[in-house]
């Protein structure tokens, strides 16, 4: 080989290790730097160094991998060794982030699935302390409306670090679930389930996305766990297609104080944000930050005519166009509220984010606006 060329290739290998080494040295300088005071606003105080906990879900495919990944970037940022709490079946998060904010954590991270994140919000809601999120999960429902990285471990854990903090809204769903058997169901009301007033918030389900009743619970509810680890997000759409032919449900929908209103709908869906796997956008128009829900009324007819007419609602409304037809057989109806109730004939399916709450006659929501901070991007 030429002298020449053989230092040609020396040099270009020095060149590119140089290179290597600057971006490491400016990758670190960002993380150092947004560990400084300013990172952690929500205190006031003059601690330089917030201690960032994590509540992991174990049971996630590269949970391990997580904890490696937060020990490593918080050194590498000059942080306090992280704060690690493993998720259990009994207490999916709750528990774990109440005792990492009694040891005295800055920022709580719910690295898991969408529900470890309402879990660990659900300790987090209505105080000062940020949540962060490493998504882990199907849907990760909350990422994808906040931006935050969804490929990699280390993305995440920058937007932990160096990320801004944001008050979101917090939705709450309660339902009323179907009598026991030998019970009357007319005896039993949403009020003996969980009183009205203050109390709410300690016996409601929280949702920072999307609950439901109806189709979109049910086909939540028969989506194989297996499967869903194997396919993702698109398992939950061959659950749906068993559902397709199923019977539409007669409500009683009521609107903040508006007198109530009959009407034959697949599924209802009220919304704090609207975006969800697959690049659908379901409500175009939720902002998770506006202190209203958003809600959803979608029915079809005509069997699978009324199916895809619908998907082409769906596709059109995520790009901004309405369909101003007076006759549809797939349609979706759209107000705002800040409490709703719907009450259904027989029962369905209810879910929050996700997570299936069983078959309810009645589902019962409301906003709590700027309840949650979570660290979302720059």
């Amino acid at each position: 080989m030429p002298w020449e060329l053989t230092v040609g290739i020396v040099a270009l290998l020095v060149g590119v290790v140089a290179l290597a080494t600057a971006l490491v040295g400016i990758r670190r300088s960002k993380l150092r730097a947004a560990a400084r005071p300013a990172a952690a606003p929500h205190h006031g105080a003059s601690r330089t160094r917030p201690q960032i906990a994590v509540v992991v879900n174990p049971s996630k495919e590269g949970s391990d991998r997580i904890v490696d990944t937060a020990r490593r970037i918080c050194a590498e940022a000059a942080l306090p060794e992280p704060l690690f709490y493993d998720t259990t079946v009994d207490d999916p998060g709750t528990g774990q982030a109440r005792r990492a904010l009694a040891d005295g954590a800055d920022i709580v991270v719910a690295a898991g699935g969408d529900g470890t994140v309402r879990a660990v919000a659900e300790s987090l809601s209505g105080t000062d302390t940020p949540m962060g999120i490493v998504p882990a999960g199907t849907g990760n429902l909350l990422a994808r409306n906040l931006d935050i990285p969804l490929g990699g471990v280390d993305e995440a854990m920058a937007v932990v670090i160096g990320g801004r903090d944001r008050r979101i809204d917090v939705g709450r769903a309660r339902i009323t679930p179907v009598p026991d058997e030998g019970t009357d169901a007319g005896d039993v009301t949403s009020e003996d389930v969980a009183p009205e007033g203050p109390g709410d918030e300690q016996v409601a389900h929280i949702f920072l996305v999307i609950a439901g009743l109806g189709f979109d619970a049910a086909m939540v509810a028969d989506t194989d766990d297996q499967l869903k680890a194997r396919m993702g997000w698109v398992a939950y759409f061959l659950a749906g297609a068993r559902h397709l032919h199923g019977r539409r449900m007669r409500a009683q929908i009521t609107i903040d104080d508006e007198t109530a209103v009959t009407a034959r709908l697949r599924t209802f869906l009220v919304g704090n944000c609207g975006r969800l796997p697959g690049g659908i956008t379901l409500l175009p128009d939720a902002v998770i930050d506006d202190g209203v829900l958003d809600v959803a009324a979608i029915d079809t007819r005509g069997g699978l005519a009324g199916w895809a007419q619908l998907f082409g609602e769906v596709v059109a409304q995520g790009m901004g166009v309405q369909n101003e037809a007076k006759v549809k057989i797939g349609r979706i109806d759209h107000v705002r509220a800040r409490r709703v109730r719907i009450d259904v004939d027989g029962s369905e399916q209810a879910q929050v984010d996700g997570d299936v709450l069983g078959p309810a006659t009645c589902l019962e929501s409301w906003v709590e606006p700027g309840a949650l901070v979570v660290r979302a991007p720059a």
